[in-house]
């Protein structure tokens, strides 16, 4: 899956942050169970330049990423309803609803331009500390400017609303107007390896364990071919074989790798892949070849999850049409 960057670039945004002392702290902003029914995808990228580095300088970020992004593990869930919370006390300061809960494309990014954000809501807390709540679902909101709220106030739904393909909330953090890390507020330019550094109570875990990737193919690819991009298929024919992919890093043994997809036809294929040896990168995949007839045309979806015990280590998802 493919997901695309500068998701807090409206109601304001920002570049780096200087140091700033006492801030408010955050609790979770989704009514969720992190680690069983979400995730974090990316965080702050803290590199200065054109690389990508997490908090922890690690890989789990996209260049230039502004925000920590909660994802949902699947779009059923989406749809069922996850409220997002007020991750801290304050006032609301702006709100934005009326875009459409569609999955951005080549073709509709220029439409959204300078509304990337999406539906949202943005917090003030004091101080010069703002939350900024990203790809709301379209009139989920439940606030209005100057309204004040508590912790774990609901403040609307996740959506599909803005620069984003995928069920998740982006949650930008802001002082004095720039983008701040919720995860090492104090220092951009060190390793914060000790959660207790954070603004989180309680603290959220960290790995560098995680998935750059998943797509679809028509033959199980290898790193090469994922890392390129070459892999990935997003048109197919009937009689052409699926496989779903997952670019993992960082894995440790005992991890597990489930892949699953679905389509006009209902399940196709659910597996899952002890990763007993792993290496720094690797690539698993698993496919069926087409039926007799063929795969009836229309839209497939998979979903690729990499899980340690009973915990959601990460989740990505990916596409493909067959066209007749």
């Amino acid at each position: 899956m493919k997901r695309l960057a500068a998701a807090g670039r409206a109601l304001t945004l920002c570049a780096a942050l200087p140091a700033a002392a006492d801030p408010p702290t955050l609790s979770l902003p989704l009514d969720c169970a992190y680690g069983r029914t979400c995730v974090i995808e990316d965080y702050v990228d803290t590199d200065p330049g054109p690389g990508t580095r997490d908090h922890a300088c690690g890989p789990k970020s996209r260049d230039g990423h502004r925000g920590t992004d909660f994802m949902l593990l699947s779009f059923a869930a989406m749809r069922s309803g996850v409220d997002v919370r007020a991750a801290a006390p304050g006032t609301v300061a702006a709100t934005r609803d009326g875009m459409a809960d569609t999955p951005v494309t080549p073709d509709t990014r220029a439409a959204i331009a300078g509304r990337e954000c999406g539906n949202a809501v943005r917090v003030d807390h004091g101080d010069g500390w703002q939350t900024l709540y990203c790809h709301l679902e379209h009139g989920s909101i439940a606030v209005r400017r100057g309204e004040r709220v508590a912790r774990g106030d609901t403040l609307g739904q996740v959506g599909l609303s803005g620069l984003t393909n995928a069920p998740h909330l982006h949650l930008g953090l802001l002082h004095q107007g720039r983008i701040a890390d919720p995860f090492a507020p104090q220092a951009r330019d060190t390793c914060a390896l000790d959660p207790g550094t954070g603004m989180w109570q309680p603290p959220l875990p960290y790995t560098p364990t995680g998935l750059f990737t998943a797509g679809f193919s028509t033959s199980v690819p290898d790193l090469n071919a994922v890392t390129s991009g070459g892999a990935r298929v997003t048109t197919s024919v009937p009689d052409a074989p699926l496989v779903l992919y997952g670019r993992v890093v960082h894995a440790e043994p005992g991890d597990r790798l489930t892949l699953s997809a679905r389509g006009p036809g209902g399940n196709i294929f659910r597996r899952t892949i002890p990763l007993d040896t792993p290496r720094a990168q690797l690539v698993r995949a698993f496919g069926r070849p087409a039926p007799p007839g063929g795969w009836p045309p229309g839209a497939y979806r998979g979903h690729v999850r990499l899980w340690r015990g009973e915990t959601l280590v990460a989740t990505r998802h990916a596409d493909i049409t067959v066209r007749p």
